[in-house]
């Protein structure tokens, strides 16, 4: 029962991280059957890889055990390509909220959980930006990053 329940806080957690609707769709997801160090390590290594830079990691776990959850590791790290990022900022400053790019990582056990919202979901939402390319982009890449830390 707490094991359903600590998952069931964490997916609302991330639905809240993103400030739209969370569907399967929307999402990008992949379970990897490594431990929340080694996933987290290759994950960095995957997003320079990629050609994109971290530019920080957020702690949450911290946040989530004082409020009396037993939750392991948990983190969403924040990449992007930095004049990319200044770029869409000074013409489409709609899309702040979205940037940089966020993946969720967390620990269950002794796999880890990385997830982040689709990019391509974005041209929904801004269907008059005409950024639908670059935001297909971002999504390709973010499923290459993933299949790489898989692939670890």
């Amino acid at each position: 029962m707490r094991n359903s329940r600590t998952t069931l806080v964490r997916l609302l957690f991330v639905c809240l991280i993103f400030p739209v609707s969370a569907v399967a769709d929307d999402l990008i997801m992949r379970r990897i059957a490594m431990t929340f160090p080694e996933a987290m390590n290759a994950l960095q290594t995957s997003i320079a890889q990629q050609g994109y830079t971290v530019s920080r990691v957020q702690r949450v776990d911290i946040g989530l055990t004082s409020s009396g959850y037993n939750t392991a590791e948990y983190r969403i790290v924040f990449f992007m390509r930095e004049d990319v990022v200044h770029d869409i900022a000074k013409k489409y400053p709609e899309l702040i909220a979205f940037l940089p790019l966020k993946i969720t990582i967390f620990a269950e056990g002794n796999e880890t959980i990385l997830v982040t919202l689709n990019p391509t979901k974005l041209d929904v939402f801004f269907p008059n930006l005409n950024m639908g390319k670059t935001f297909s982009q971002w999504s390709d890449d973010i499923n290459r990053i993933f299949d790489r830390v898989q692939a670890e």
